[in-house]
Formats: structure tokens, C-alpha cells, sequence
């Protein structure tokens, strides 16, 4: 029995560890997608495809990161009292801040800049 509990916690331990990874080769990919001008930030708080069309990986990525995205923006909207669109407009206002030079911002709908 007590083998199987410090296997449990082992197994749990590592399961940790490669979800951790996990997270560190998502955050890797989303920073080499927008190096490659497959990304960018948009105006609306979330990213977006600066081509239009991307493998379906990059795809796959931008609908997961919008997901998480907007389930927070929901939870800051409905802490504060104010709408989930003026939590997204604020939260574009920080990408911006944060995007790294020649990358890709959304200067008006559909219109994709490299940042200087």
C-alpha cells in the first residue's frame, strides 16, 4: 500500500512537470509564431492571423489563446462591473506595450503593422 501511495505521488509530481512543460513549449510557441509574422495582436484584445489562413497548428493556437483570453477577461469584467469588450480594449492597450519590435499589431480592423 505504501508503495502504491509513493508511486501515486510520484506519477502526480511528474504529471506536474510535464504539464508545466507543457505551458513553457505553448508560451515558445506563441512567441515564434508572432516572431514569424503568423500572429498579431489585434485591436479587440485578442490575437489573430495576420495572413488570414495558417497551418493548422497556428490555428489551433490562436483559438486556444483566445479562449483563455476571453474566460479571463470575463472574470475581470465581472469583478469590476464593467462590459468583457472595455477589459479586451484595455488588455490590446497592454499587448501593444508589450509586443516586441516587428511583430504584428492591428492598426484598424484587418489592417496588420509591424511595430517599429
Amino acid at each position: 500500500m505504501r508503495l502504491a501511495k509513493k508511486f501515486g505521488k510520484v506519477l502526480g509530481f511528474s504529471l506536474l512537470l510535464m504539464l508545466l512543460g507543457v505551458s513553457s513549449a505553448f508560451a515558445a510557441t506563441l512567441d515564434e509564431a508572432k516572431a514569424a509574422g503568423q500572429i498579431g495582436e489585434k485591436q479587440d484584445g485578442y490575437i489573430g492571423l495576420v495572413q488570414g489562413s495558417a497551418p493548422a497548428d497556428v490555428a489551433a493556437l490562436v483559438e486556444s489563446v483566445n479562449a483563455q483570453r476571453r474566460a479571463r477577461y470575463e472574470e475581470i469584467a465581472k469583478e469590476n462591473g464593467i462590459a468583457v469588450e472595455d477589459v479586451a480594449k484595455l488588455a490590446f492597450t497592454r499587448a501593444l506595450e508589450n509586443t516586441r519590435p516587428g511583430n504584428f499589431v492591428e492598426a484598424s480592423p484587418g489592417q496588420w503593422v509591424k511595430k517599429p
